[in-house]
């Protein structure tokens, strides 16, 4: 005898098909389409933050989450040669915590936090 399916299975099976075209559907928000050279500040929570770079003269890479996509901000290794003063304890941010940032964009959803004074990576109110 073949079993049949009983109700809960057939809206298990139809709930799971809706749930899945739905998330079809979806996709992830675009990153800004920020402009090189352009001067930008956004407000976003920490995703992660690299500051590896950082023992090769490289730029330590926070990466945000914003409500119109993911930003990179470097921060350069030589804050000498920069004009905006060094960020807020990068060692002490941590994934979830809010801040805001202001700098140059380098590429599409990246900017770079050191060629003017009010530039910076701070703690967002």
């Amino acid at each position: 005898m073949k079993p049949y399916p009983t109700a809960s299975t057939v809206r298990l099976t139809a709930t799971m098909g809706a749930c899945l075209a739905l998330a079809a559907c979806t996709t992830m928000p675009a990153a800004p389409a920020w402009v090189p050279g352009q001067q930008v500040t956004v407000e976003g929570q920490v995703a992660t933050i690299d500051t590896t770079p950082w023992t090769y003269d490289g730029s330590a890479v926070v990466t945000l989450a914003t409500p119109t996509g993911s930003v990179d901000v470097h921060l350069p290794a030589r804050w000498n040669l920069c004009k905006a003063p060094p960020p807020d304890n990068v060692q002490a941010l941590k994934a979830g915590d809010r801040v805001r940032a202001t700098g140059t964009a380098s590429e599409p959803h990246t900017l770079v936090v050191c060629e003017h004074t009010g530039h910076g990576l701070h703690r967002a109110p």
